[in-house]
């Protein structure tokens, strides 16, 4: 009998990005015969690159697995070789007494293969927060944030009222989510406002907030990692059609 294979989605904190997957996997990531799990690093991304720095041996899942026990506990009975894919979720975090661009991106590069040691790195700006971050009241195109601990407040006044209580997400919020923030993701890369065709890298679109935002404006355009990710993963055309069905 074969063993169980998984798909382990690493988050930052424990609480708001579980209730976003658990949620938006309702609806997608469910036609896999793969288990999905979760693993928590709880702390920002400095702290997990630094940690992985000092061993260059370590990889993403025995870290995660024995050095943070108590916080990944559902990885006990799991063998590495049963991980078929690693996806990790963390914060741009520009104000973090460690927040180090240059260190941000090389774990981009790094972190590029699903299936290999580290897994593929998706980064929110600036918070997990901004997929609450939409109203139609404004243009989420040219919607900007300062990246502190004040953007939560910031969402939670200027958010529309269906997008706060993130366990109740419908499949209606979700195709909104995804379509604004790849058309989002489009404009922050390539300066054009529409659905995209294919694939933009996450170092691409950290390249262009670090010029286009970062260093001009220190803000950053306000963009959600999960409906990026779904996109990776169905691809854009299909992702199109789950959004227009």
């Amino acid at each position: 009998m074969s063993k169980t294979t998984y798909i382990l989605m690493v988050f930052e904190g424990e609480k708001t990005e579980k209730q976003i997957s658990d949620n938006m996997t309702q609806y997608f990531l469910n036609e896999s015969a793969n288990t999905i799990v979760y693993g928590f690093h709880c702390g920002e991304i400095y702290s997990l690159y630094n940690k992985l720095q000092k061993d260059e041996d370590l990889e993403l899942f025995s870290l995660l697995k024995e050095n943070m026990q108590h916080k990944n506990s559902m990885l006990e009975n799991i063998e590495k070789e049963q991980v078929a894919e690693m996806y990790l979720f963390f914060d741009y975090d520009g104000h973090a007494t460690s927040a180090d661009d240059e260190k941000l991106k090389n774990m981009l590069e790094l972190f590029d293969n699903e299936t290999e040691d580290y897994g593929k790195l998706y980064i929110n700006y600036p918070m997990v927060e901004a997929i609450k971050h939409l109203n139609t009241q404004y243009d989420y195109k040219e919607l900007l944030a300062v990246s502190e601990p004040n953007y939560k407040s910031a969402v939670a006044s200027s958010g529309a009222t269906r997008f706060r209580n993130l366990t109740s997400l419908t499949q209606e919020d979700w195709k909104i989510i995804m379509e604004e923030n790849s058309k989002k993701a489009n404009y922050i890369v390539n300066d054009e406002y529409s659905y995209p065709s294919k694939q933009i890298e996450q170092v691409e679109i950290f390249e262009k907030q670090k010029e286009k935002y970062i260093d001009t404006q220190n803000m950053v355009a306000v963009l959600s990692a999960f409906p990026i990710f779904l996109g990776d993963y169905y691809g854009y055309e299909k992702l199109g059609e789950m959004i227009n069905a």
